[in-house]
């Protein structure tokens, strides 16, 4: 198993750029740095009531899943978000029964509803980081110092990465650097 980061869900709203979709943050506990994963309205549903402890008033899926696992007396260990091919994440979630370890493929938004349920962490591998995670824009910044050390192509491309990866208010920050030096000032 390649190194694991620990990741944790610091947000979950609509996504802007794609209709009846929603932004799931999460943010690796180190460095900061941060990956969102674009997920359902379901999916985002069974995150948000395990997140706020709301009780349905039946069970949903994520809460089956659950209750079979402890029914059979086994304990979800650990969450992974564990490779991304064309740009589609995969996870898998980490069993400990009385045989031992067991690793069951899942979708990340399905994964991650089952964590949040079993209180068990959520992980990412090396080259999940690696390939998907960004820093916030004040991390971004650090690398030239400040926006005027950036050209205005310079401008305009990390606007379309950060558009890309929904970080809106660092868009706003960027389009006003822009409209800055588009104005001369």
């Amino acid at each position: 198993m390649s190194s694991l980061h620990e990741l944790w869900i610091i947000a979950l709203s609509e996504s802007q750029s794609q209709a009846g979709q929603y932004a799931l943050i999460l943010e690796e506990t180190v460095t900061k740095r941060r990956i969102p994963l674009i997920i359902g309205l379901t999916e985002a549903q069974a995150i948000a009531i395990a997140m706020e402890k709301m009780q349905p008033f039946r069970p949903q899926t994520h809460d089956l899943m659950a209750s079979i696992i402890r029914q059979l007396q086994a304990t979800v260990i650990r969450v992974v978000l564990n490779r991304i091919e064309q740009s589609v994440f995969y996870a898998s979630v980490w069993l400990k029964t009385a045989t031992g370890e067991l690793e069951v493929d899942a979708r990340p938004s399905d994964a991650i509803a089952l964590a949040v349920r079993m209180g068990c962490p959520l992980f990412a591998t090396g080259e999940v980081i690696e390939q998907s995670a960004y820093y916030p824009d004040d991390k971004t910044r650090e690398k030239k110092g400040s926006y005027a050390e950036y050209t205005l192509e310079e401008l305009e491309e990390l606007l379309s990465k950060v558009i890309a990866k929904e970080d809106y208010e660092s868009a706003v920050r960027i389009r006003e650097a822009i409209a800055r030096r588009k104005n001369g000032r």
